[in-house]
C-alpha cells in the first residue's frame, strides 16, 4: 500500500462509508468495508450493528489474522461474514489492501441476471471491459468455504461481481477501491436502465472497447485519490465527525 499515516487511512475508510450511505448504496447495518495497514494483512473493518451513515474512524475494529478464530466467537463485535470474506481475501489477494463489499442496487441487479456480463455501451461500461471477475458459484452468506472460493476467483482483478449476491471491489488504497466501486455501480446503472427500455443496445466493437479501457487505465492514474479528496472536502464542511 502507498504509505499513509494510520489515521488518514482510517479517515479515508470512514469517509467511504459516509459517502456510500449518501448515495444510498448501503444496506442498513449490513455489508462491510475493510482496509489493511501498510505491510500487514491485519485489517480494520466496521463492527456489528453500525449504520454506514454514522461510522467514524474510531469505530473501526482491528482484526488480526492470527486471532480470527477467536473473533468468530464474538458476532456482537464483528459480523462473522465480514471476518470470513475480508479475512480470506486480504490474506490471499495481494492487490486487496482495501476491500469494499456492498449489495448496491444496480450491481446487484446485474449479479442476478443469467448472463451477468457488462457490454461496452458507454465510457463507464468500457472502463470494465474484460476487467472484472464474476464469482458465479453462490453458496450462501459468506462463511469460510464461500469466502475461500471468492478469494480464489478474483485473480488479478480489482472488481468481482458476486452472482446472486452483490459487488466487491479492491485496491491498494481506499481511494482506488472506492473509485472502482462508484464507477462500476454507475456503469451497471446505465446498462440496467438501457435494458429497461426494451430497445436494441448500441454495443461498441471489441477494438473500441479495449482501446477505451486502456485509456481509462492511463487517465484514471491518481483519479481515485482526487475523487475521494473532493468527497472528503464536502464531508469536512457538512459533517467532519467521520474523522473522530
Amino acid at each position: 500500500m502507498i504509505y499513509m499515516e494510520r489515521s488518514e487511512i482510517l479517515n479515508d475508510l470512514a469517509a467511504a462509508f459516509r459517502w456510500t450511505a449518501k448515495l444510498n448504496m448501503h444496506e442498513g447495518i449490513a455489508n462491510h468495508f475493510s482496509v489493511c495497514m501498510p505491510g500487514s494483512n491485519d485489517f480494520y473493518v466496521n463492527g456489528s450493528g453500525m449504520h454506514f451513515s454514522t461510522i467514524k474512524a474510531s469505530d473501526l475494529i482491528l482484526v488480526e489474522q492470527n486471532k480470527i478464530e477467536e473473533l468468530k466467537k464474538k458476532p456482537d463485535l464483528v459480523d462473522p461474514t465480514a471476518i470470513n470474506i475480508h479475512g480470506a481475501i486480504h490474506k490471499k489477494v495481494p492487490q486487496a489492501k482495501c476491500i469494499l463489499h456492498i449489495h448496491s442496487k444496480y450491481s446487484t441487479a446485474l449479479s442476478v441476471l443469467k448472463n451477468p456480463t457488462l457490454p461496452p455501451i458507454d465510457q463507464n461500461t468500457m472502463r470494465f471491459y474484460n476487467r472484472f471477475a464474476v464469482y458465479d458459484d453462490f453458496g450462501g452468506l459468506g462463511f469460510e468455504e464461500e469466502s475461500n472460493k471468492m478469494a480464489a476467483c478474483i485473480g488479478n482483478h480489482r472488481v468481482m461481481l458476486l452472482a446472486n449476491h452483490g459487488i466487491l471491489t479492491t485496491g491498494q488504497t481506499v481511494a482506488q477501491a472506492f473509485d472502482e466501486l462508484y464507477y462500476f455501480e454507475r456503469a451497471c446503472e446505465t446498462y440496467i436502465t438501457a435494458l429497461s427500455t426494451g430497445k436494441e443496445l448500441n454495443i461498441a466493437t471489441p477494438e473500441v472497447a479495449e482501446k477505451t479501457a486502456q485509456e481509462w487505465e492511463y487517465y484514471s492514474t491518481g483519479f481515485g485519490k482526487l475523487h475521494l479528496k473532493a468527497l472528503r472536502s464536502i464531508l469536512d464542511k457538512e459533517d467532519p465527525s467521520y474523522k473522530q
